[in-house]
């Protein structure tokens, strides 16, 4: 009635190949990568002789942010040897996040399943390879399976979700959380941006103009907060993965 027709979905989430291979999911994750290569390689050549500004003021206040708020709540002051890999993680996935309210982009990289379940899978090579570093394969699986203080016919239960929580599920939950609110707030403002176009051009019942305002503004305010979305989906992978290396590194924590 509206002319209102909703694209198909491989138009709202994905570009045509620029290239064999290549479309608009890896453009912006390259673009990800030069950004924050950018901040921090232009940030390493502040002299120190004057007062941080500009953009290594933004890289120190990052990296202030990943050890005070991230590190330090998590795994501790023996954790700060993992702030380099936690501040790129957070500011990839923020930056991969943020183009979903950016005309022209008007899609998160992390929208599709292959990044987050890439990064999900990182952290689990990781933390699982901290365990056996720092506890031992004996210890480590034990650690996991045969938690202490639990009465021995309850191992029954207890051990097979312990090993498919820890070896399984916790990666696909990293990875699923992530994609899964990334792409439902890009649904929501192709949804609510194809409402308002259909109610301002509706030409046939102009009483149906005037309330394409009201999409509108939800528009406006669901672009606003997407950018809180993304950032907060980027601090919780970040920070969650920051706990499976404390819980590897520390496992009476």
């Amino acid at each position: 009635m509206l002319g209102l027709e909703f694209p198909p979905i491989n138009e709202v989430i994905r570009w045509k190949d620029l290239f064999a291979s290549f479309n608009k999911i890896s453009l912006i994750a390259v673009l990800a990568v030069v950004i924050g290569c950018f901040i921090f390689m232009k940030a390493a050549k502040y002299d120190g002789k004057s007062a941080p500004r500009g953009i290594r003021n933004l890289a120190e206040r990052i990296i202030e942010f990943i050890e005070e708020n991230i590190v330090m709540q998590t795994i501790g002051r023996d954790g700060l040897g993992w702030t380099p890999f936690l501040t790129t993680l957070f500011l990839f996935i923020y930056l991969c996040n943020l183009p979903g309210i950016i005309p022209f982009l008007q899609m998160p990289a992390t929208g599709r399943m292959a990044i987050p379940l890439f990064l999900a899978l990182v952290v689990w090579f990781i933390y699982n390879g901290v365990g056996l570093k720092h506890q031992g394969p004996i210890h480590y699986f034990k650690g996991i399976m045969f938690p202490p203080g639990v009465p021995k016919p309850i191992y029954l239960l207890l051990t097979p979700i312990e090993f498919v929580s820890t070896f399984v599920v916790r990666p696909f939950s990293l990875a699923i959380r992530l994609f899964a609110n990334m792409l439902a707030g890009h649904m929501l403002l192709v949804t609510f941006a194809l409402l308002s176009e259909a109610l301002f051009q509706a030409k046939g019942n102009p009483a149906l103009v005037p309330m394409g305002i009201l999409p509108m503004f939800m528009l406006l305010f669901l672009t606003i907060f997407e950018v809180l979305v993304g950032f907060l989906q980027a601090y919780i992978f970040t920070i969650l993965t920051a706990v499976y290396i404390g819980g590897a590194m520390h496992p009476e924590h």
